[in-house]
């Protein structure tokens, strides 16, 4: 897709639409406001009409309008003026993009805003190249036509540019986990980790299962046993800071396919399971968006992957796994495995001596009930390091909310009578809590944050802003929490 910036009146821009913008409680302005006046004040009725009420993500199209040079316009809600933010900007332009998809257009133009901030044109821009993409990898019938032509008017130019990078990242993340198990497997992940590397300047390395054996990597190699698949551990390294600068450390969870294990899932709940690498997905495109924005901070992205299967030397419930950090963990379900494969992860992750961790893992179930499908569970061992996730999750309009870790109530439901830990909690109860109270026993007291994604990493049903199938959550929030560390 060509992206242009263009300064043109929208009643001269030609081309298959142009879109603007309406808020529900404020007078028609700017370019809205223009094209409401060459089209006779028709927009000003449909709204006296209650045809078009601004709702946010509401969509209206006037074909054919005369005394404008566009085959159509695109009214596109933007809601209350008050509440409209990052995060809004990103769904309304992204619903307008979605709804202007289900077609080929060579040209569209947005003119939502000719005074927004960088902040509302990166994420407008980045909604609109994310709307557009949808999931329709392998279907011969597309359901979903990015523009050959993106026109962008107004706004703030590094907005432009970082929009394009951010949306191009989430992309990738979401064609990763879309991508069905048999092509995204943990040695196509490490390859395909090392193009993006070299397409974005990071450094790479990659440990295979010999490597991963000579570093005691035990709990992550028991998860990878009833697999033919072997696994691999990825390193990638950014450095944009001064030398001996502080360095963040990000962790994602890759399992390309998780069945259970021995533990096995059912029918339904295996079927979306090629997902359950989207915090490995997630770190390989924030750490390409870091890299290609050129923020000034140093940091490092890990990623274990492996695959879960049901092979004759698939682990065992009752097993002991010697991990790399030393503990001992007692298997009571081969379907916690995601745990077991950080558990490792992080551990390599401390030994690089970074000043703050992040992991992002599909991580349980659990955490989808206690806080549904759109929001993402928080857990940290350091209140201030937490809240700054938070806030840059909240910045990008990415919702978040912290679950507790009282050491005196959970410590003790993972406690082991054989081994030092096992790897579940005492039955079904603060399942969310109780997987991350295990990683906690492996970041060594370094400032860490959970961030279990297992609810909005995945939908099975499209939003207005977004088709089904992997979203991409969560790049644009580390990417911000890396901007953060800057200062």
């Amino acid at each position: 897709m060509q992206v242009n910036q263009i300064s043109t009146s929208p009643v001269e821009t030609a081309g298959d639409a142009i879109v603007v913008g309406v808020f529900s409680d404020a007078p028609l302005d700017g370019a809205a406001r223009v094209v409401n006046e060459s089209l006779g004040a028709l927009i000003a009725r449909l709204i006296e009409q209650k045809e078009i009420t601004g709702k946010r993500y509401e969509c209206t199209p006037l074909l054919g309008p005369s005394r404008l040079a566009a085959r159509m316009v695109l009214v596109v809600g933007l809601g209350p003026q008050a509440t409209f933010d990052a995060g809004a900007a990103f769904r309304c332009a992204g619903a307008a993009a979605k709804f202007l998809s289900t077609k080929q257009r060579q040209s569209v133009s947005f003119f939502l805003d000719q005074a927004w901030s960088l902040e509302l044109v990166e994420a407008a821009l980045c909604g609109i190249l994310v709307g557009c993409q949808g999931q329709d990898l392998y279907r011969k019938e597309k359901c979903r036509f990015p523009f050959q032509e993106l026109n962008w008017s107004g706004g703030d130019a590094h907005g432009f540019h970082s929009g394009q990078v951010l949306a191009e990242s989430v992309n990738l993340a979401r064609r990763l986990v879309n991508e069905p198990p048999d092509e995204i497997y943990p040695e196509a992940f490490a390859n395909r980790a090392s193009q993006v590397a070299s397409e974005s300047g990071l450094e790479i390395e990659i440990w295979d299962q010999t490597k991963l054996e000579a570093e005691r990597c035990g709990s992550l190699l028991a998860v990878a046993k009833g697999s033919s698949r072997e696994p691999r551990l990825v390193i990638l390294r950014y450095q944009g800071g001064a030398a001996g600068a502080p360095q963040l450390a990000i962790i994602g969870k890759g399992v390309t396919f998780d069945s259970g294990g021995l533990s096995i899932k059912p029918t339904d709940g295996m079927l979306t399971m090629k997902c359950d690498m989207a915090g490995a997905a997630t770190m390989l495109a924030a750490m390409s968006a870091i890299a290609r924005l050129k923020l000034p901070v140093n940091v490092i992205g890990l990623a274990g992957l492996v695959e879960n299967m049901l092979g004759p030397a698939a682990m065992k419930l009752g097993d002991v796994l010697h991990a790399r950090s030393g503990k001992t963990i007692e298997v009571h379900n081969t379907d916690a495995e995601g745990r077991l494969v950080l558990a490792d992860v992080l551990a390599v992750a401390v030994d690089q001596k970074p000043a703050r961790l992040v992991d992002l893992a599909t991580l349980t179930g659990a955490c989808v009930i206690a806080l549904g499908t759109e929001v993402a569970g928080l857990m940290s061992n350091d209140q201030p390091w937490c809240d700054s996730v938070a806030t840059a999750a909240r910045a990008c309009g990415e919702p978040v909310w912290q679950l507790p870790m009282y050491p005196d109530i959970y410590d003790e439901v993972i406690r082991s009578e054989v081994a030092d830990i096992k790897n579940v909690g005492d039955g079904r109860w603060g399942g969310a809590i109780s997987a991350a109270k295990f990683l906690e026993q492996f970041v060594g007291g370094v400032p860490w944050t959970h961030i279990d994604i297992a609810g909005p990493a995945f939908r099975d049903k499209p939003k207005p802003w977004c088709d089904a199938g992997a979203t991409g959550v969560f790049v644009r929030t580390l990417v911000e929490l890396a901007r953060g560390l800057k200062e």
